[in-house]
Formats: structure tokens, C-alpha cells, sequence
């Protein structure tokens, strides 16, 4: 079957449901899509942040000094919900600091730093599972977890936990996210004319994993080479009878995991809850492609495809890049700025974070590296008061009240705002980029998330350490009663033995006794003479100084 044929193929009509909200964004992916994707050159230095992924931050497992290889992990999950960190290439570790990151906090962050040696020897990689159709899946995902695999599309949860949604969570349908709807990330499209085959895989594994009945895989109707390629690689597997390639209308925010699910399936995601609730797990694309690795493979996650584009960068391109350059590097491999850049973003233009620099490194969950110049991102001035207009709450595709939440925020008022489902927000933008008032909402949300998320720590501390205090009292009370008892048994003991019981009959004769009387008495009086003579003395003593004075 030909590409053309492929596109226009429908195994089976499909019903799709449309969001609340959403907008349409002028397209700039061809600014990345011209030139054909490259492989970064290794940097000098690696700088690889303990914490890539939502959860507890890694443990470093190396020290200033050790020798490092490509692929060896450096840095092992703490509990659950974690994620492993390893080495992109050989060299030396030369320092354990806080580095600056990408992170909209701005603020530094524990970092493993590594000088390359430029040889980009590798450790000897883990035995691949070719036949994991016959293994244990607790063994794939400990598989999954020992090569530090996370979301790639930004949200950076431990795949080996949503992968194991419990045996109370029976999950029907696995869905692929191939939407890209930011305006200029064009990573996730190459992937998916590139590596089809390798989707594929992934999309096999996962179905194993999660012993789900279908597979859907939802690509945009702007990327045709990516949809022949996918239908093409799905037509050659086995899957093809649990599997589809839907196409879906251009709107952004599309790829949210929420509106995703919601356009393929009609379901809707709980407030508060986990696609998994209504039997749902969704992974993207990338992440795919990275699961198919490591189980078949046995490679770690140590790079990834990122976008470095905008009108600023001279030569935008996608290059496959080793986890931990800086960014600067790739800029300047892409021909440095063509201009000075009004802003820099890691990550699209509506959900990005703006760096303060291009010193920051590229994380796992980086996917683009974007420029704007003043014409891209000209300066919206001061934002003005809000005038009530109710164009944020028509677009806000988690069908929130964005109006409310803003006004709460700004007051503080951190349980008002949670009354109005504040974490349903996926800070997609869309309630700023229609403002009239330039108010830059999305910053207020996260203010407070952030100020909601630290409130609910320190009140789960203050919980923790009156249980705590709690758990003391009643150990002290109990000691306490425990001794209290033990006195009781001792005087019921006491009170209880018979008259003259332990006290043995005298034997000694009689002269004894009284010879001891005796020496009894002679002892009292040598010590009553013995307390008489310093008082005598006391008595001749003034006699004495008188003849002295005389």
C-alpha cells in the first residue's frame, strides 16, 4: 500500500469528541522541518540535574573524581515515585553543586557535573528482553525503572509508575500522544517519520504491559508523513487489529493528556484524578520509543530529539542530543543568533519556561529550545486591569473559571482557590494569550500551586510531628505503667510472705552472744572518752597562753 493510499485509509469510521475551549495558533513548524535533523556533538561538560522527573529527588551513587561511562548510572530513584539518573558520555565527575536549570522558579538545583573525555566510551549496556511477551511484568518494569525512563512530553512522571495502575484499575485503552500542538516543536513529527517502526514496538510493549484491549494513536491532520508512516509500520506488525492511527483536527491545546483522551475516547478525567480511573493510560510518543529501548535494547535514556528553533537561531534544526549539554552548545552548533532574542524558552511558546540564560542544560524533559525574536514575542507592556470580558473562561479547555482563580490567587486566598479546581489547570496559556488586558495569568496559577503545594508540606510535617510527639507520650506512659505495676507485684509479694519466712533459726551459744555484747559495749566507751578529750584541752589551752604571756 503507498504512503498517498495509507493517508486516506480508515480501517473503521471513529467518533471523535471535541473539548471545551481551545484556539488556533499561526504555525511556525517549518521553521525546523526545512534542514534534516543531527547529532549533537558531545560538550565539555555534562551537567546533569538529580531531579528530571516529578517525584523524590535521586541519590548521587558517584563521587568528585570518579571516572564515569556512557550509560552508568550515577545517581539511583529514592522510593517510588523517582527516577534513575545515568551518565550521556564517558569522563570525570568534577563536581556535585547547584547549577542553574531550567525550571520557572528560576532558582539552581543539585547537579552531577561531568568533564567528557571525548572518547564516549560506554558501559556494557543490560541484557535485552526480546521475548518479554514471556516474562514477568513486574520484570519489564523494573526494566523500565532501572533505565531512568519518564514522560518525554514534558510532564516527567516515572513511567514505571503509571505503567502499574494496581490490580484495582483495570486499564482498557492505551492511547499514544503524537499531537505536538505547540506552534514550533517539530521533534515528536521527525520521530514519528523516523522511527514508526520503533512506535510500534513500544505501542506492542505497552499493550503486554497493560494487557489493554485498544490501542489508539492520535496524530494532528498537519503532519501527513508522520500518519503514512505510522499507518505503514502498523499495516507490517501484528498489532493492526487492536491498533489505530486517528487523525484529529489542528487545535491547540490538543496534546494535553486530558483533551487528548476526551477527543478519542469521549471520556472524561475526574477533577482530581488520574486517566487510569476511567481505565486510560496515556504515554507519548517519545516515551514509546524510549520504553522500546530499553526492553529490547537494554540502553538507558541518556538523549533525546530536542527542536532549537525560532527566528533568532540562525539555523533551526532538531538534533538528537545527549542529555545534559548546556544549551548554548546546540545553539551555536545550529550557527549561533542570527539576532538577539527577545526571549528564550525551553519548550513551546505557550507552555515554556523562559530561561534567564543559555547556560542551563537540556533535561529529559526538554523537547525544544526556542528564540523569539521582538517581532515573535513583542512586548505586551503593563498588564492593565481586568475588565471581565470572559474570553478566558470561553478558551480554557479544563472548562475552568480562569477569571475567579485570578482573583483569588492575586489575594492569596490559597482554599478559595482551590474551590475552584485550581490543579485542573495544565497551564496551556490560553486564558493569557487572549487577554486584553495582557495579564499574565498562567503566573498566578502557578504562584499558587506552589504557595498551596508548600502549605499542604508544612501541614503535613506539623501532622506528622504531633504524631510523632503523640506516639512518645504513649510510649512514656506505658513505661510508666509497666513500672508501676512491677512496684505493685513486689509489695503484694512482700505483703503476702509468711511470718518469719526467710529468717533462719539462731544457733549460736549463749556465751557467744553475750562475749559480743560485750565487746559492743567497750567499743561505745572508748568513743565517748574519745569525744571528751578535745573538750578537755579546750579547757588548759587559756592557761597555757597566759604563762606564754607572761
Amino acid at each position: 500500500m503507498s504512503p498517498v493510499a495509507l493517508l486516506n485509509y480508515k480501517s473503521r469510521e471513529r467518533q471523535l469528541w471535541r473539548f471545551h475551549g481551545g484556539i488556533h495558533i499561526p504555525d511556525e513548524k517549518a521553521l525546523s522541518k526545512e534542514r534534516p535533523a543531527a547529532q549533537a556533538p558531545i560538550p565539555r561538560f555534562l551537567v546533569l540535574p538529580l531531579q528530571q522527573h516529578i517525584g523524590a529527588i535521586a541519590k548521587p551513587k558517584v563521587a568528585v573524581g570518579d571516572r564515569v561511562l556512557a550509560g552508568q548510572r550515577i545517581a539511583d530513584p529514592v522510593g517510588y515515585v523517582s527516577a534513575a539518573i545515568h551518565a550521556s558520555s564517558s569522563g570525570v565527575v568534577v563536581a556535585i553543586e547547584d547549577r542553574p536549570v531550567a525550571h520557572p522558579s528560576g532558582l539552581p538545583a543539585p547537579c552531577i557535573v561531568i568533564e567528557t573525555d571525548g572518547e564516549d566510551a560506554a558501559v556494557e549496556q543490560l541484557p535485552p528482553i526480546v521475548d518479554y511477551r514471556h516474562v514477568e511484568r513486574a520484570l519489564l518494569r523494573e526494566r523500565i525503572r532501572e533505565c531512568g525512563i519518564v514522560g518525554l512530553g514534558g510532564a516527567t512522571f516515572p513511567t514505571s509508575v503509571k505503567v502499574n495502575p494496581g490490580h484495582d484499575q483495570p486499564i482498557e485503552t492505551l492511547v499514544i500522544n503524537g499531537v505536538e500542538c505547540e506552534p514550533y516543536i517539530t521533534c515528536d513529527d521527525l520521530l514519528m517519520q523516523t522511527r514508526a517502526v520503533d512506535v510500534i514496538e513500544g505501542v506492542r510493549i505497552l499493550h503486554h504491559l497493560l494487557g489493554v484491549r485498544a490501542c489508539l494513536i492520535g496524530v494532528e491532520d498537519n503532519k501527513p508523513e508522520a500518519l503514512a508512516a505510522l499507518r505503514m509500520a502498523l499495516a507490517d506488525s501484528d498489532m493492526a487489529d487492536c491498533t489505530e492511527v486517528v487523525t484529529i483536527p489542528t487545535r491547540y491545546p490538543s496534546g494535553g493528556e486530558r483533551q487528548l483522551i476526551r477527543i478519542l475516547t469521549g471520556k472524561e478525567v475526574p477533577t482530581d484524578g488520574i486517566p487510569a480511573q476511567i481505565g486510560v493510560v496515556c504515554q507519548n510518543v517519545s516515551t514509546t520509543v524510549a520504553i522500546a529501548e530499553a526492553v529490547l535494547d537494554g540502553k538507558p535514556l541518556i538523549s533525546r530529539l530536542v527542536t532549537v528553533t525560532g527566528r533568532a537561531i540562525s539555523e533551526p534544526r532538531n538534533l538528537l542530543v545527549r542529555i545534559g549539554t548546556p544549551a548554548n552548545e546546540l545553539i551555536d552548533f545550529c550557527g549561533g543568533y542570527r539576532e538577539a532574542p527577545r526571549k528564550l524558552i525551553s519548550g513551546g511558546p505557550m507552555m515554556g519556561v523562559q530561561l534567564a540564560s543559555d547556560q542551563v542544560p537540556v533535561t529529559k524533559g526538554v523537547n525544544c529550545l526556542l528564540a523569539l525574536t521582538a517581532d515573535e514575542a513583542p512586548d505586551p507592556g503593563p498588564p492593565l486591569a481586568c475588565i471581565r470580558c470572559g474570553r478566558c473562561a470561553e478558551v480554557c479547555p479544563a472548562n475552568l473559571l480562569p477569571q475567579q482563580i485570578y482573583w483569588h490567587a492575586r489575594a492569596k486566598d490559597l482554599d478559595k482557590v482551590q474551590d475552584y479546581n485550581l490543579f485542573d489547570c495544565i497551564e496551556c496559556g490560553c486564558c493569557a494569550h487572549v487577554c486584553p488586558s495582557h495579564i499574565p495569568l498562567v503566573q498566578y496559577y502557578r504562584f499558587a500551586k506552589t504557595a498551596s503545594w508548600a502549605r499542604d508540606q508544612e501541614a503535613r510535617q506539623a501532622e506528622h510531628a504531633r504524631a510523632r510527639h503523640a506516639a512518645k507520650q504513649a510510649r512514656l506512659e506505658r513505661v510508666e505503667r509497666e513500672r508501676q505495676a512491677k512496684l505493685r507485684q513486689k509489695a503484694e509479694a512482700v505483703r503476702d510472705k509468711p511470718a518469719g519466712a526467710g529468717t533462719a533459726p539462731c544457733t549460736e551459744p549463749k556465751a557467744a552472744i553475750e562475749a559480743a555484747k560485750q565487746r559492743a559495749a567497750a567499743k561505745r566507751a572508748a568513743a565517748g572518752q574519745d569525744a571528751a578529750a578535745p573538750a578537755q584541752a579546750g579547757a588548759v589551752r587559756p592557761e597555757k597562753e597566759r604563762l606564754t604571756q607572761d
